[in-house]
């Protein structure tokens, strides 16, 4: 089944007042879930309305960037900010720490962490260089991801090239890894104790394509959102379509000559002229039949929907109640 072209004019804004809504997570019950800067997690409503639980009584440098969310209402984080690690927020206010370390060493400023049906949490991070614009290029690959258990938390995947979004297949038999400036999404077999066989590159991009978010649909697509180019694309059986599109060619052009020397900066992953979205960076279906596209983006106040007939692949949150 072929997915039928949006058009940017469909796109539904969702939600206001959102400040970096990166990450996108939906439930039944139709919330949708976002982090918030600084230091918190924003629910957007069915009807709109929004509601944020912050920390409190911490002086931590607390960017919260892919988030995850507990049967018992409490928020993983995965902190982007200096500080790194991964966190719970209570919406109490409290926050309390998951994860601030690996092999005895300080995990860096974290990109995403989720957690999968059989209540393993699994991590990336982007990359050991501080700044992190440093990995910004395809020629380093110092990124890795974090298993964490009942047998305890160890790395299971590191070179990676920007690691991004990560999350098992609807089977369980693989993760797919994003890995933005590498390109591509590649996978790897999840074997005993989540041991990862070796990488395989399920499909790769070049011009303007910059890999952020993936989620799985009902069918086995997988559809995955690009920084720069405001590109949605849905990979199924070899073939790739392209879902929608906010191009700005002038900015995709520049970008790409920074990214082919080898100097891109903050600016190239800033506000971008003439553009309805503003760096698409996650996806993920919700309503209750799992056919609402929700789309979340560095820099928009808000998050965007559309619908779409083949429905999201269902994730161990879905059922969770609303809070």
């Amino acid at each position: 089944m072929s997915t039928d072209h949006v058009s940017i004019s469909a796109l539904e804004p969702h939600g206001s007042g959102l400040n970096r809504p990166e990450c996108v997570v939906a439930t039944r019950a139709g919330d949708v879930f976002v982090p918030e800067w600084p230091g918190g997690v924003t629910v957007v409503r069915p009807d709109g309305r929004t509601e944020t639980w912050r920390a409190t009584s911490t002086s931590m440098d607390l960017r919260p960037n892919g988030i995850a969310l507990a049967a018992d209402g409490s928020f993983l984080i995965a902190n982007l900010g200096d500080d790194g690690g991964i966190w719970r927020l209570y919406r109490s206010g409290l926050l309390a720490p998951v994860l601030l370390e690996v092999d005895g060493v300080p995990i860096p400023p974290a990109n995403f962490v989720t957690v999968d049906e059989q209540d393993r949490i699994w991590i990336s991070v982007s990359t050991r260089h501080h700044p992190r614009q440093q990995a910004w290029r395809a020629d380093v690959a110092d990124g890795f991801i974090v298993l964490m258990d009942a047998e305890g938390p160890r790395i299971v995947a590191d070179g990676l090239c920007y690691t991004n979004e990560v999350r098992p297949d609807p089977s369980g038999e693989w993760l797919y890894i994003v890995e933005t400036f590498g390109r591509r999404v590649s996978r790897r077999a999840i074997g005993p104790r989540g041991a990862l066989g070796s990488p395989e590159t399920a499909f790769s991009i070049a011009h303007g394509f910059f890999p952020d978010g993936i989620a799985f649909d009902e069918q086995g697509g997988l559809w995955v959102t690009s920084l720069v180019s405001n590109r949605l694309v849905r990979f199924h059986r070899e073939q790739i379509e392209t879902v929608l599109e906010d191009l700005n060619e002038q900015f995709v052009e520049d970008v790409e000559r920074a990214f082919a020397s080898r100097a891109m900066a903050a600016e190239h992953l800033g506000r971008i002229p003439d553009t309805l979205i503003q760096h698409l960076t996650s996806i993920a279906f919700g309503g209750p039949d799992r056919r609402t596209v929700y789309l979340g983006t560095l820099h928009a106040s808000c998050v965007y929907r559309f619908r779409t007939d083949v429905p999201g692949a269902i994730l161990p949150h879905w059922e969770f109640p609303a809070r």
